[in-house]
């Protein structure tokens, strides 16, 4: 388990790649080709065969893309792949482009006129591809749907093999609903849409509805599959035979039969004259194009899992609560770890992520990790998303700060957690910074807000204690997370962009407001917190949500400006440490407890 860095970078790759590509390309009378970083299930995280851009390009970033046209080519990536994309690909033959404000639509809007660009639609979003079909006839160009994509034949038997992780059951006491029930509510919002039966292509859906895991995605324990659901309950898994256990098919039961991929189109033909609910956010465009030329109806509209599994139940929550106690105490140990011996040691970062994992790891109970451990030591803490790469690796130093995010993968939940942390003795800048973030971190800690809100109407209560200074972060400040499934779970999220889906009870987002200082240092507070049923204010008129902790780790005291802190803010952190040291205390011991009970003394 022990986790990876991609130390070096790819020249190569581009210079051996892209000439079989484009030859590809011109057999299939192609100008161009789109390479989107996404896989045939949309997924974040992907198994190295599904990796094509990484194959492409060297860039091994989980947000980006790739474009190839006849005489160029660009990469894009999202901020948080700043370093590591121009460390990993030839500027020589590859543009670096920014993802962001619609990167790849504005490139297509520059290809040459006439032009037929190639697309997979197995691997684009009807909604990400009416964009960029937008965009290639305002230059005058085509998209194409190709059947054979070009890179998977330039790939050829180089190409790894796709994955067969045995898919398990993920028993009820975690999941605390049976397979058959959250099929008959399914089925109940498959009615509720005027449809027949309802395509999932999204393995975090499929794993969610037949309380199944897997292991075909790194970080995520997904198995890779299709299902078809009908709205009695009934369905079809559509599964590598080589994925299935034993114990799968009785797991399943009679309502679901097991069927291998082979026979997905044929299935979806047999839907002819029939509604069929599918995501047009989440589904490969080429779902629609077979349901279509099968005459069915297409009913656009959300995956019908998603809410649900969204919205998590109280086996979950106090799965959640357990599991970061766990992960709580493994942070205490290595915050401890670093407030000593680091101090001390100087390690680098990648030295500093390995023993953080390693803490993990101890508890028994890891069983993966739920993103690459974040290790920022001073400039490169700068960078939000930063992962140590290649000479970009750097020590802690004195003087500086060091900021931490992991999370860990256990059967009961899963975790994500950012804590910032001096090196030697702080700057009164440093603490300055830290306070106007944490302020806004507590905002965000103890709202309450009516029915109805989403987490765009709230995001500004992080940022406005920086606002009132004149500073800003440029990503978002909570996004949703998964009940031992993806670290990155919609639809909910807290950010500056428009979002129009309101905060429901059990749904768990993070709260991370930050601050970064270019060429310095970094700084980032974030925890998971899960928001609680609506319940009466006294002297109100209306019940309102608001947020319980779930994460539980020490805050950098020496990094806390009490001057800068109002007397409820103050009482929220000596609260909060109070919780820390009684939920985490037992599982330490020795000089890592007494550590605790220092690090969580009221400020």
């Amino acid at each position: 388990m022990r986790q990876s860095f991609d130390e070096t970078t790819h020249p190569s790759f581009g210079a051996r790649h892209l000439p079989r590509v484009r030859a590809k390309m011109a057999e299939q009378g192609l100008d161009g080709l789109l390479v989107p970083h996404e896989d045939e299930h949309q997924n974040e995280y992907l198994p190295e065969a599904n990796d094509r851009l990484a194959w492409l390009t060297g860039f091994t970033g989980s947000a980006g893309a790739g474009a190839v046209l006849t005489d160029r080519a660009a990469v894009f990536a999202d901020g948080r792949y700043t370093v590591q994309v121009r460390a990993q690909v030839d500027a020589a033959l590859f543009d670096i482009l920014s993802l962001e404000n619609n990167g790849l639509a504005a490139w297509l809007e520059t290809a040459p006129k006439g032009s037929v660009i190639g697309y997979d639609p197995r691997l684009h979003s009807p909604d990400a591809l009416a964009a960029l079909q937008h965009a290639a006839r305002k230059a005058g160009a085509v998209l194409k749907p190709v059947e054979a994509n070009p890179v998977d034949l330039a790939w050829g038997d180089d190409r790894p093999p796709q994955p067969t992780a045995p898919v398990v059951p993920h028993d009820d006491r975690y999941s605390g609903e049976t397979s058959a029930a959250k099929r008959a509510r399914i089925g109940e919002a498959i009615r509720d849409v005027g449809a027949d039966a309802a395509v999932l292509t999204a393995p975090s859906s499929i794993a969610w509805l037949f309380n199944i895991r897997g292991g075909d995605v790194i970080r995520t324990p997904l198995p890779l599959s299709q299902a078809i659901v009908r709205a009695d309950g009934t369905a079809r898994l559509f599964l590598d035979p080589r994925k299935v256990t034993n114990t799968l098919p009785a797991w399943l039961g009679d309502a679901v039969g097991l069927e291998t991929p082979e026979a997905l189109p044929q299935a979806i033909d047999a839907l002819s004259g029939q509604a069929v609910l599918i995501d047009p956010g989440q589904s490969p465009a080429w779902y629609f194009d077979r349901l279509e030329a099968a005459g069915a109806t297409v009913v656009r509209g959300q995956d019908p899992c998603t809410l649900p599994r969204a919205c998590k139940n109280p086996v979950e929550i106090e799965g959640s609560r357990q599991a970061h106690i766990r992960d709580g105490a493994a942070l205490s140990r290595f915050l401890h770890w670093v407030d000593t011996t680091a101090q001390q040691t100087l390690p680098t970062e990648r030295e500093i992520a390995e023993k953080l994992e390693s803490f993990r790891e101890a508890t028994g109970a890891l069983q993966d990790l739920s993103f690459d451990t974040i290790a920022g030591a001073g400039p490169n803490g700068a960078l939000p998303h930063y992962k140590p790469v290649g000479d970009k690796i750097r020590r802690i130093e004195q003087g500086s700060l060091l900021l931490v995010d992991g999370g860990g993968q256990y059967l009961d939940g899963t975790t994500d957690v950012t804590r910032t942390m001096a090196v030697g003795e702080p700057t009164a800048d440093q603490r300055r910074m830290f306070t106007l973030v944490l302020k806004g971190h507590i905002a965000m800690a103890v709202v309450r807000f009516p029915e109805g809100v989403t987490g765009h109407q709230l995001d500004a209560l992080a940022r406005l204690p920086l606002w009132m200074a004149g500073l800003d972060y440029d990503h978002g400040t909570g996004h949703g997370v998964g009940s031992y499934l993806g670290v990155h779970e919609g639809p909910q999220r807290i950010a500056k962009a428009p979002n129009s889906q309101p905060l429901l009870t059990g749904m768990i987002l993070s709260n991370e407001p930050g601050y970064y200082r270019e060429g310095h240092w970094g700084i980032r507070i974030e925890t998971l917190q899960v928001v609680t049923e609506p319940t009466a204010i006294p002297g109100g008129e209306r019940p309102m949500h608001g947020f319980e902790q779930l994460t539980f780790a020490p805050l950098d005291r020496k990094l806390i400006d009490v001057a800068l802190l109002t007397a409820d803010e103050r009482a929220y952190v000596d609260a909060y440490h109070a919780e820390t040291l009684a939920k985490v205390g037992p599982l330490l011991d020795g000089e890592a407890k007494a550590w605790l009970e220092a690090a969580c003394a009221p400020l």
